[in-house]
């Protein structure tokens, strides 16, 4: 009888996770009701969205008029960034020619991210890292994630 409860309950909580899994759930848990209800009140249009956490943040990964976006929120529900994709040919060209002349190959992706403050920053992904530029394309950082 108790092997059966056990089996039981463990199947449940497999199941429980599998749902989690399938309906955009971090595997902290659920994402909390502060960050979907801002979501919800920016992107009302959005029906299909994938949900992160990373270090107490959560990224909301969406299409919007068919363009890959992300928007990333505290866990109190306020929105910190928005990254838009961008074909890597539609960067400042100060950013693309800082790329070339400093010989980092391909851009493998390409974004605009605007802060939580209105400010923008580009992004170029490259062999080495992300390299970041501001609004006029001026090269500002490369940052190397670690694994």
């Amino acid at each position: 009888m108790k092997k059966s409860v056990i089996v039981m309950l463990s199947m449940f909580v497999m199941g429980v996770g599998s749902f989690a899994a399938q309906h955009g759930m971090n595997k902290g848990g659920e994402v909390p009701v502060s960050v979907k209800n801002a979501f919800k009140k920016e992107y009302p249009q959005v029906k299909k969205v994938k949900w992160d956490e990373e270090h107490g943040k959560f990224e909301a990964e969406f299409k919007l008029n068919n363009e890959k976006i992300s928007a990333t929120y505290s866990s109190t529900g306020i929105k910190e960034e928005t990254e838009t994709s961008l074909n890597a040919k539609n960067l400042p060209k100060n950013a693309i020619s800082y790329v070339a002349q400093n010989k980092y190959g391909k851009i493998k992706e390409a974004a605009k991210i605007v802060k939580a403050d209105g400010s923008v920053v580009y992004e170029a992904e490259v062999a080495k890292g992300d390299l970041l530029f501001d609004h006029n394309g001026a090269f500002q950082k490369l940052v190397v994630e670690k694994d």
